[in-house]
């Protein structure tokens, strides 16, 4: 689709709302009746005109429609419906309360089902789980975790057990957008992949977009996670916690002026360490986090929000290795109701990664970190029943220190240093429609636009032939080329730009009230780059902005998918196929050194990638029994092709398995409510082993054995599966005191499965024979956690 195509569909779908009939405005906020929080994708829906609305992120929502007298039905997944009579005979503003449903067991009335597949909406490539199933989840050594949670879903894998981050369709761990709250998260594990940054008791709504990402998102090209934080009860305190084998968590809420504004506070902490100390073990592992937020209630027009989060990991190995790395963010957010059609939303965002390592052998003290300042500017329009128009700005400004490298202490003999610093700034302006065009079709269509300044103050290499990476061609290598000059740029002068349009399209097609087609299309760029050649994020790895070496990358994808609900939308199916295609993939010559690199220009060539692939999901929405089965067929690749034809590029310029490519992914999950008391958990998964270069002969060099490597990741590591169960026992589910607790019992690799997290090859130097030794990093692993609230 052309961008003068979009334009003219934009035009079209505004001036078809100019002329109608006589029709009102219905608007207002949606809260839980208990902790008064604004809730999150809430359906408005009027039965008598086969049309409704969605709140927004604030719990706002307005549709307009003919004058007259209509039913309203709110439903909300885990709250009762709520059915009311309304006259329009004029514009009105009706705020409500959703109550919890009744988890009585002989309730078996289901007026509507929220949790069934919304076949209607042009949105697709979209997985939104409950904080609620999230909980039921088993999870290792009781720790909650949204990260393992969305890995249970079609789409998406983990690099290997213990890893940080995921991938989505074949997509590179930095490809993925992370917000808590609308602040960029760059880092999103404790202990090295162990447990995730999001403490669940703080959550609100989380929602992975895989695919047909809304304009409003941009910079990553492979998925966007979004996250909202809790607001706090500005009626009444409440406290919960939990205790755990590995951390304790507690959470305060409670409002600061009632009805009008509130704070919740939670916090966690491991205590590993105090153990190993206990046991005069010279090593320690902790981590610690800290979530806050404020808002308060200007007028019915206006509210402010104040956010943030702070955490922090320590690890230190015989007193002699270091590592320390955290996260912090603040946001400061004013919600503006300009009419009971237009909403906006205002943000003001400051955003920090760093990480860093001390070598006490070495005496080095090596400091980096990312920092970014965000403005956004938000806003939705909702001009009719039928069209709905979102648009805005956004501004971030970048400043990326790569190294800092210090001595440890007086003796050591480090001289201090400091890699060039680095500066960019990316802007972007979007807008968007969703469209009824009829019963039976829906749209979603807009555009991006989106450019990226490379910023001074820095010196910045020149190259022979403008080429940073030269090939040797009497060995058949890519070598590091050797700078012929620099060139100064001076404090915030341009050193390089980039512009793209990015437009979104996605459409659904109603077959019957129950089944439905859907096929979405996106482009979306990015300019920041995770450099590291593993398949596993570590905290050593280096964000660096693109520059005349290092391209951004520019990612097309379509999807197309069949969606349907059974039984009253008890059970739902998905199934959908991909195909992405990225431009300017950053690949790394053989032997790469990156930690440090002062010119990392000289390591870097650009290639392609593409993916594609099969998802299904089927669904059981209600009943004792619920849960879904998720299986994916895929494949990720990527090329390195050489720059003229005398050069090889990578792997002989052929297509090879990414590092991150698992040809099947199967998932199982499920949880089933016993009694009042007693409810149980369980996931089976199963992986295809991740992608691995294996060695496909030898020779002998000076009477070592040393092995000669067949095409990059032409082989796989073991197949990675696992059984995790839990059990939850709440001893007095009926009890009227405001203290309510549970026990929850969990079983992580039931049947002990060593997955291999690597496979090594070398000599063994007793026998001489050649031999594979595989790394594991967990086996079975019990874990009892103890929840409380009052």
């Amino acid at each position: 689709m052309t961008y003068k195509t979009i334009y003219a569909l934009l035009f079209v779908s505004i001036s078809l709302t100019v002329y109608s009939q006589e029709k009102f405005t219905l608007s207002g906020t949606i809260f839980d009746a208990n902790s008064s929080e604004t809730l999150i994708g809430v359906s408005i829906y009027f039965p008598e005109l086969n049309t409704g609305t969605n709140t927004n992120e604030y719990g706002f929502y307005s549709i307009t429609v003919p004058k007259g007298d209509y039913t309203v039905v709110i439903s909300y997944a885990g709250s009762k419906d709520i059915k009311q009579q309304i006259s329009l005979q004029g514009n009105v503003k009706l705020n409500f309360k959703m109550d919890e449903k009744s988890t009585a067991l002989e309730e078996v009335v289901v007026t509507s089902n929220p949790l069934k597949t919304d076949i209607r909406k042009a949105e697709m490539s979209v997985s939104k789980l409950l904080i609620s199933t999230i909980k039921k989840m088993p999870a290792m050594m009781g720790e909650v975790d949204v990260l393992k949670s969305i890995l249970q879903l079609p789409g998406v894998a983990n690099a290997q057990e213990g890893a940080t981050g995921f991938n989505v369709r074949g997509g590179s761990v930095d490809g993925n957008l992370i917000l808590m709250d609308e602040a960029v998260v760059y880092n999103t594990s404790h202990l090295f992949g162990f447990i995730s940054v999001f403490n669940a008791d703080v959550i609100k709504d989380l929602k992975l977009y895989k695919g047909g990402i809304p304009a409003n998102y941009g910079g990553r090209v492979s998925s966007v996670l979004d996250i909202y934080q809790k607001e706090g009860n500005n009626r009444e305190y409440h406290v919960n916690g939990g205790i755990g084998a590995v951390s304790s968590r507690l959470l305060i809420e409670g409002p600061v002026v009632k009805e009008k504004s509130s704070f919740v506070v939670a916090g966690r902490g491991s205590y590993a360490h105090l153990l190993l100390k206990l046991a005069n073990e010279p090593n320690s592992v902790y981590f610690y986090d800290l979530n806050a937020k404020l808002n308060y209630r200007l007028s019915d027009k206006d509210n402010l929000f104040l956010s943030g989060y702070f955490g922090k990991d320590k690890m230190s190995f015989n007193n002699f290795f270091q590592n320390e790395y955290g996260n912090l963010f603040f946001n400061l957010r004013w919600n503006h109701i300009f009419s009971n059609k237009l909403f906006s939303n205002a943000s003001i965002i400051y955003s920090n990664y760093d990480y860093g390592l001390k070598i006490k052998m070495v005496g080095i003290d090596w400091q980096s970190d990312i920092k970014n300042y965000n403005f956004k500017y938000d806003f939705k329009h909702y001009l009719s029943d039928k069209l709905n128009l979102s648009y805005g700005v956004n501004s971030i400004y970048y400043q990326f220190n790569p190294g800092t490298t210090k001595p440890l202490d007086a003796a050591s003999p480090i001289n201090p240093s400091q890699i060039e610093k680095k500066n960019a700034w990316e802007n972007a302006l979007y807008i968007s429609a969703e469209h009824n065009l009829s019963d039976k079709i829906s749209l979603n269509y807009g555009l991006r636009y989106s450019n990226f300044q490379r910023l001074g103050k820095q010196e910045i290499n020149t190259y022979a032939n403008n080429e940073a990476v030269v090939f040797n061609p009497d060995l058949q290598i890519y070598e590091e080329g050797t700078p012929t000059g620099t060139i100064h740029y001076g404090k915030n002068k341009k050193i390089v730009s980039f512009g793209n349009l990015e437009p979104r399209f996605a459409a659904s097609y109603m077959i019957n009230d129950n089944q439905s087609i859907k096929a979405s299309y996106n482009r979306m760029s990015q300019y920041i780059h995770l450099i590291s050649n593993t398949a596993s994020v570590s905290p050593l790895d280096i964000w660096t902005p693109s520059d005349q070496y290092l391209k951004p990358q520019i990612l097309d994808q379509y999807a197309v998918g069949y969606f349907r609900n059974f039984a009253y939308g008890n059970y739902s199916l998905e199934v959908e196929t991909f195909y992405k295609k990225i431009k300017n993939k950053a690949d790394y010559i053989d032997g790469a050194e990156l930690i440090a690199h002062k010119a990392i220009e000289q390591v870097l060539l650009n290639g392609e990638a593409r993916a594609y692939g099969l998802e299904l999901m089927l669904k059981k929405n209600t009943g004792k029994l619920t849960g879904w089965l998720s299986y994916t067929l895929s494949r990720a690749e990527q090329r390195t092709p050489g720059r003229n034809e005398y050069e090889p590029g990578i792997n002989n310029g052929e297509w090879y398995r990414a590092n991150y490519d698992k040809t099947h992914n199967l998932s199982l999950t499920a949880s089933y409510q016993l009694s009042k008391k007693w409810s149980f958990g369980g996931i089976l998964t199963y992986q295809t082993g991740k992608a691995a270069t294996y060695p496909i002969g030898k020779y002998q060099y000076q009477g070592i054995t040393i092995a000669n490597y067949g095409e990059r990741n032409g082989s796989s590591i073991p197949a990675y599966h696992h059984l995790d169960l839990s059990a939850t026992w709440t001893p007095k589910p009926d009890s009227k005191k405001r203290w309510k607790s549970e026990w929850v019992f969990s079983i992580y690799n039931i049947y002990n499965r060593s997955n291999a997290a690597s496979v090594t090859f070398g000599q063994n130097m007793e026998t001489g024979l050649s031999e594979a030794k595989k790394m594991s990093i967990f086996g079975i692993i019990p874990g009892i956690t103890y929840n409380f609230k009052f």
